[in-house]
């Protein structure tokens, strides 16, 4: 392996912990402290250099040098509107809403992909009965198989997390991520939006994917 193409994948396993993390979980006065003490957003890569990468960077550290405790009951309602209710989330983190006619959670594809986590030995212990299509989720699997291929780059690996990309992310993830643009209420979710919408086009690069078309119910 190359000293750069280990770097690479050192740098997408620790972004895609972050987003993990951003994502998946309820922000935390701990989360945003953290971001702001290791000056997360300063150091992110801009992988496009696009405007609009530079611009969600710019919010998200206004947002950062602002920000107080007093803020966090604000961005929770942010978080909650966006990915859970109680009224009809304005971007369902999950991939069968997308994927499936009925617009169901459990769908078809969320059966696909535990076969798929199943035969690939990927379990997750989770606090609360969570479709496994969340995608949250998928930043935490990301982590794990960059991890590993910034060890060994190994193809069979490889392999997997270009399927895993391909056929169970890809097809409805920008979806996803463009209406979480349009309906938060905060710049830290709007700029993270961007960011991992940027994440996922440069992995893809990297890794020579072409997104498979599909057809998406919302």
């Amino acid at each position: 392996m190359s000293q750069s193409t280990q770097m690479n994948m050192q740098e997408f396993q620790s972004l895609a912990r972050i987003l993990h993390n951003v994502l998946f979980y309820d922000p935390t006065t701990e989360l945003l402290e953290n971001l702001i003490k290791y000056q997360v957003i300063e150091s992110w890569p801009m992988f496009s250099g696009s405007q609009a990468e530079a611009q969600a960077k710019t919010q998200i550290q206004a947002y950062l040098q602002t920000w107080n405790n007093e803020q966090t009951l604000a961005l929770k309602l942010d978080y909650g509107q966006l990915f859970y209710g109680p009224a009809e989330p304005s971007a369902v983190p999950w991939g069968s809403v997308y994927l499936s006619e009925k617009q169901l959670l459990n769908g078809e594809s969320t059966q696909e992909l535990m076969v798929f986590y199943q035969q690939q030995g990927v379990s997750f212990e989770l606090d609360s009965n969570q479709p496994v299509d969340h995608i949250g989720l998928f930043f935490a699997v990301l982590d794990q198989m960059f991890a590993q291929l910034a060890i060994d780059e190994n193809e069979t690996l490889r392999s997997t997390l270009i399927i895993l990309l391909q056929q169970h992310l890809l097809p409805w993830s920008a979806r996803c991520l463009s209406l979480v643009q349009q309906h938060a209420q905060t710049d830290f979710y709007r700029g993270f939006a961007i960011f991992a919408q940027a994440y996922l086009d440069e992995v893809c690069r990297e890794l020579q994917i072409v997104p498979l078309a599909t057809q998406l119910y919302r």
